[in-house]
Formats: structure tokens, C-alpha cells, sequence
């Protein structure tokens, strides 16, 4: 892992996730888990409603998680709703956490390849509906991290499990003086989240 997202990753204290956090993530390590413990590989979607915030920083993390405990045959996706853009002040708070991320293409939904570690690929991120290559069409777990998402699609298609956790949009501080700071937040607690929960599938 390269040493800023490592020292990064490591400066994130799990003991910070509440008791009532904490039931709200367990079935998702259990789900995973339950996977690895038949040597199958799992697949995980993160799905909001414009694939632009929260379900990127759910997928990034959970892949960067996976990787600091080891965990093979983990894959991490992220769809929406409906297409958009991968929000440049999602890309931002990854560079501050430490992340590479190198822009591959332009136009109004720009591809990123997001870099974490030397042995490792990249995780690629652009906005896309959910069922939108190259995300699984079966055998996955939805995450829905949104409220929005999880009312208007209460039916996934290929999903094997539907996880709710949910987080509030950093939109909420778009263009005030609290911007980067929401963000950060929310780059923090998600990453926090995930190191928790591949915590407890490797324990």
C-alpha cells in the first residue's frame, strides 16, 4: 500500500464507530464473511442516486480495506440510479486522504483511475447506473448508501443481499465555507466504516 494511504488508513481509530453503527454494519461483514468462508469471491455494489459522492467513497474504501487485511477475491463496485459524474469534490477529498488519482479521459462524466497500492489495480470510478458494466449483473450485495436510492429502487435486479447504510450527502455543504471540511468528514467516517467492517471478517 502506498505509505500516505497507509498512514492514513492507519490513523483511523475503529473505537470511533458507535454500538448503534456498529449493528448497522455487521451484516455486511457477516455477509462477506459468509462468502469468503465458501472461497467464494464477493462482489459488493455501492449504489446512491447519481453514483457522484457517497457510493465512491464507499467502493474506494471498502476496496482499500479489503487490501490492508488481506482479503482476496473482494471486488468493490459503485452504480447509481441514473448517471452523472464523479463529483470533483469527491476526487479532492481522495487526493487529501492520500489516494492517486489521475483523471484517463474528459467530458461531463470523466473516468479516474484511483491508485492505492503498488501491487494492486486501480480502482477505476466514473458515474454509472448500477446494472451499467463493469459492475456485476448478479451475485452481489447492494449497499445502499443513500435514502433517496433506497425508496426509489426497492428492488435490485441480481442482487443476492440488500444492505442499507446509509450516510448523509457532503452536498449538503456545496459551495460554503464548510465544503472541504464535510467532505473530509464523510471521506473519514466511510473509510473508518469499512476498516471496521473488514476488521471483523478478518478477525
Amino acid at each position: 500500500m502506498i505509505a500516505p494511504v497507509k498512514t492514513y488508513f492507519e490513523s483511523l481509530s475503529v473505537s470511533e464507530v458507535s454500538p448503534e453503527r456498529q449493528a448497522v454494519l455487521q451484516p455486511l461483514a457477516d455477509y462477506i464473511k459468509a462468502k469468503l468462508d465458501t472461497q467464494s469471491s464477493v462482489n459488493l455494489t455501492f449504489i446512491c442516486t447519481h453514483n457522484s459522492r457517497r457510493s465512491h467513497l464507499g467502493q474506494v474504501w471498502a476496496q482499500v480495506a479489503a487490501a490492508y487485511f488481506d482479503l482476496k477475491n473482494v471486488h468493490c463496485f459503485s452504480g447509481g440510479t441514473e448517471a452523472t459524474a464523479c463529483n470533483p469534490r469527491t476526487v479532492a477529498a481522495f487526493r487529501r486522504a492520500g489516494l492517486v488519482v489521475n483523471q484517463t479521459t474528459d467530458g461531463d462524466n470523466p473516468v479516474y483511475e484511483i491508485h492505492f497500492d503498488e501491487n494492486l489495480p486501480s480502482v477505476v470510478a466514473f458515474s454509472k447506473v448500477y446494472d451499467q458494466a463493469p459492475n456485476p449483473s448478479r451475485g452481489f450485495a447492494a449497499i445502499m448508501t443513500c435514502g433517496h436510492a433506497e425508496a426509489n429502487c426497492p428492488f435490485i435486479p441480481g442482487a443476492e443481499r440488500r444492505l442499507p447504510i446509509m450516510y448523509i450527502d457532503p452536498k449538503v455543504s456545496d459551495e460554503t465555507p464548510e465544503e472541504s471540511a464535510t467532505y473530509d468528514a464523510r471521506c473519514r467516517q466511510i473509510a473508518t466504516e469499512m476498516k471496521w467492517v473488514m476488521g471483523r471478517v478478518n478477525a
